[in-house]
């Protein structure tokens, strides 16, 4: 069986570099022979669907209507679930591990569930939004175990030793 690696962060506009920094996971996602799951719409999730695509990979878009035409158009295999912002929840425990570019609170809520469903989540730093806000947070032991911070670079190595 395929491992699956969720891959979170702002549905927005987002920077060239957060771009160029989520396509760069997405194609190492591939490399690795892992499958990418994901919201499935556009910014963060966006980039790393092409960079998996653009390397083989199978991607897969959690969305929040049963609208498939949301999904972005690298999205292999869309899911409409009409669950509205608590498709996150099924984003959060799908994937054997998250990583997690930017954001805000969707990808806050996905790494609060994540942590709850013990999930490890790898926070990739220097990516800003609330992916650089987690470290500040004052979590219990139980919590700050699952949570793992890696470079751009290093984020999909960091996740294949993890699961």
């Amino acid at each position: 069986m395929k491992k699956v690696v969720g891959v979170i962060g702002s549905d927005g506009p987002i920077s060239s570099e957060i771009a160029g920094m989520a396509e760069k996971i997405g194609s190492e996602i591939a490399r690795k022979g892992f499958v990418l799951l994901c919201g499935g719409r556009g910014g963060v999730m966006e980039a790393a669907c092409r960079g998996c695509k653009n390397n083989g990979g199978l991607t897969v878009g959690i969305l929040p209507s049963l609208d498939k035409m949301q999904a972005n158009k690298h999205v292999d295999i869309a899911i409409p679930t009409s669950l509205g912002y608590a498709r996150n929840a099924i984003v959060a425990s799908a994937p054997d591990i998250l990583i997690s570019i930017y954001g805000s609170a969707g990808t806050l809520a996905e790494i609060a569930m994540a942590l709850n469903y013990k999930k490890p989540v790898v926070i990739v730093e220097s990516s800003g939004g609330i992916s650089e806000e987690i470290k500040k947070l004052k979590l219990n032991g139980e919590y700050t175990q699952l949570i793992h911070y890696s470079t751009p670079e290093k984020a999909v190595e960091t996740a294949a030793k993890l699961i």
